[in-house]
């Protein structure tokens, strides 16, 4: 699983829309947050998360492509191991080319 920040829906959407057409993601959730931050002085803005679905062997290259995507001169991109349903694990795994 991936987790990014981007500064509107639309920005999480095109970069949602296109990591999925590339077969490097099975699915993006997209939901609005708050985010409080040091940046040039304390920051208080509203973002929207995107949520990857992928695999391990593919986290180097979402990396890749987010930073070419994204809007950010340093996008929040952060990884983490999952488990869960099997049966959606593998759906994940059948998706990502």
């Amino acid at each position: 699983m991936v987790y990014i920040t981007t500064s509107d829906l639309d920005e999480a959407k095109f970069i949602g829309r296109t990591l999925v057409k590339e077969r490097l993601i099975a699915c993006a959730n997209i939901f609005p947050i708050t985010s409080i931050y040091h940046w040039e002085g304390l920051q208080e803005n509203e973002e929207v998360v995107v949520l990857l679905k992928t695999t391990t062997d593919k986290l180097k290259k979402i990396e890749q492509r987010v930073k070419e995507l994204h809007s950010y001169e340093i996008p929040c991109i952060i990884s983490f191991a999952i488990d869960g349903y099997k049966d959606y694990l593998n759906w994940i795994k059948r998706e990502v080319k």
